[in-house]
């Protein structure tokens, strides 16, 4: 049952309707809690009915920041300026790079009502560039709260301060993640229950030539380089990626499938895009999250399942991922290291069994999609309250004499 009415009404903005799903847990919930929610979004996506049926007032606004074409700046610098006008929010609540810029350069530096940018993954501020000009369009009533560890550090490396910076991931409905009988994948692929695997599930995203980027933020080729190791002494080992092309990049997805055959020959299977990954997980030895830079990415879903996880030293990951205790962590970009670690999880497999029933305890805990909606909206309350007080401070004094 929703909670009595807070009186709160704030304005989310998401730069898609057709993925991040998980904001729309989050708003989901905090309908639930009282908070009179609006949300602007691209129109036409799927999500938009699930937003309204969750209880939000939608807008079909496509207020990202048009980086490709920046001279259409001027029409989504009006058309923030309306939205806020209209709804007139108490807060603004961004969940995208794109979306924050635009609120904060449509607005101004001191617009009056407070501005909290939820940081779905680290990549912009790994670079002093890009994290320079996020950080130069703030104001003083811009806060922001990082969906992993790392990236809250981040900021107060920076110099924000520390009461202006928030935590909180982004939940999953963990009632969802229920166990499955192990089978399905091995059957469709002919192995059998003998032959051991490694998953890996992840779009293929092509390389950011201006970030400096030489191969794909997922790491799909140091799996590939690493599974060439393992093959030396395991040479039955089949190595399984589920996930197709994101944005459009066909030509790099096979150019990844070309450089799996090179260096594994026909032992890595491409399944593409699925909807039954759930069904999968259980036929998994090991799952591994060889990425440059996430947050907590595909090994929260991995753990939430049970699935022994190996994930690189970056980002949100050690949240979750902690050595000798829930799986394994390896350097980024360091095939021989994780190579080593894959034979540490085959070699016992009970022993990873073990530490993936501790990392789902975690991952329940950390993501609980109702947990995480309790500590946005307390993020809420201070950030109005502290608003509130130094709204008061700023007010004349009325004189005793008058």
């Amino acid at each position: 049952m929703p909670h009595a009415a807070t009186g709160m009404k704030v304005l989310h903005l998401v730069k898609t309707s057709v993925g991040a799903t998980w904001a729309l847990r989050q708003v989901r919930e905090l309908v639930k809690l009282g908070v009179d929610v609006s949300v602007a979004l691209p129109g036409g996506g799927p999500l938009i009915p699930q937003y309204r049926s969750a209880g939000a007032t939608v807008f079909e606004r496509d207020l990202d920041f048009p980086m490709r074409r920046p001279q259409r700046f001027a029409s989504v610098r009006r058309a923030v300026r309306e939205l806020v006008d209209e709804v007139r929010p108490d807060l603004i609540h961004c969940h995208h790079v794109g979306t924050a810029l635009s609120a904060r350069l449509a607005l101004g530096k001191s617009h009056p009502i407070p501005r909290l940018f939820q940081v779905p993954g680290p990549l912009h501020l790994e670079h002093p560039l890009f994290r320079g000009a996020e950080l130069a369009t703030a104001g003083p009533r811009d806060y922001w709260m990082g969906s992993c560890r790392w990236t809250c550090d981040r900021y107060r490396k920076s110099g924000i301060p520390a009461d202006r910076i928030f935590l909180s991931y982004y939940g999953v409905d963990v009632e969802s993640f229920v166990p499955r009988e192990p089978g399905k994948l091995r059957r469709e692929l002919g192995f059998d229950s003998a032959t051991r695997i490694v998953g890996m599930v992840a779009f293929i995203y092509a390389p950011k030539r201006y970030l400096g980027q030489t191969r794909g933020l997922k790491g799909h080729e140091d799996l590939f380089d690493a599974m060439a190791i393992c093959l030396k002494d395991d040479p039955a080992l089949r190595c399984v990626v589920v996930g197709g092309a994101w944005n459009g990049a066909v030509g790099y997805e096979r150019r990844v499938k070309d450089y799996a055959r090179a260096a594994c020959g026909d032992r890595v299977v491409f399944l593409g895009t699925r909807q039954d990954i759930p069904d999968l997980y259980p036929d998994f030895d090991v799952v591994c999250c060889p990425s440059h830079s996430e947050n907590v990415g595909g090994a929260a879903e991995s753990l939430m399942l049970a699935v022994p996880t190996i994930a690189s030293d970056v980002g949100g990951f050690p949240d979750l991922v902690r050595p000798g205790e829930t799986g394994w962590l390896v350097p980024p970009r360091d095939p021989p290291r994780l190579a080593e670690a894959i034979r540490l999880a085959l070699s016992d497999g009970d022993a990873a069994r073990r530490m993936a029933r501790r990392g789902q305890e975690l991952a329940r805990v950390l993501f609980d999609v109702r947990r995480c909606a309790k500590e946005v909206f307390a993020a809420y309350e201070q950030i109005l309250s502290r608003e509130q007080a130094r709204t008061l401070q700023a007010a004349p004094v009325a004189s005793s004499f008058n």
